[in-house]
């Protein structure tokens, strides 16, 4: 392998990398009892809701957010005023 073929291949390696990280879209703060079953964050709608759709907001301690708009996966994304992510750069 030449010098040139050198930052390619660590660039394609790294963008391979990078497409492993799977960051979860919603709010750190959106609870449901099935996130508490889950052993990471949740990365989708179906890891959230339940068959009751029922979901809070971990900050407010109620079914409405700070902003007091409904805690909701729909709703608890980037974008939102009150969204907390350790990885929202990424997002």
């Amino acid at each position: 392998m030449t010098s040139r073929d050198q930052p390619a291949r660590e660039r394609a390696e790294s963008s391979a990398a990078a497409a492993r990280v799977r960051v979860s879209p919603f709010c750190v703060q959106l609870g449901s009892k099935k996130i508490l079953g889950l052993s990471g964050r949740p990365l989708t709608k179906s890891d959230v809701l339940d068959g009751s759709n029922w979901c809070w907001c971990s900050r407010t301690g109620q079914i409405l957010g700070p902003d007091r708009e409904p805690a909701h996966p729909d709703d608890c994304v980037k974008g939102r005023a009150c969204f907390e992510s350790p990885w929202s750069e990424l997002l």
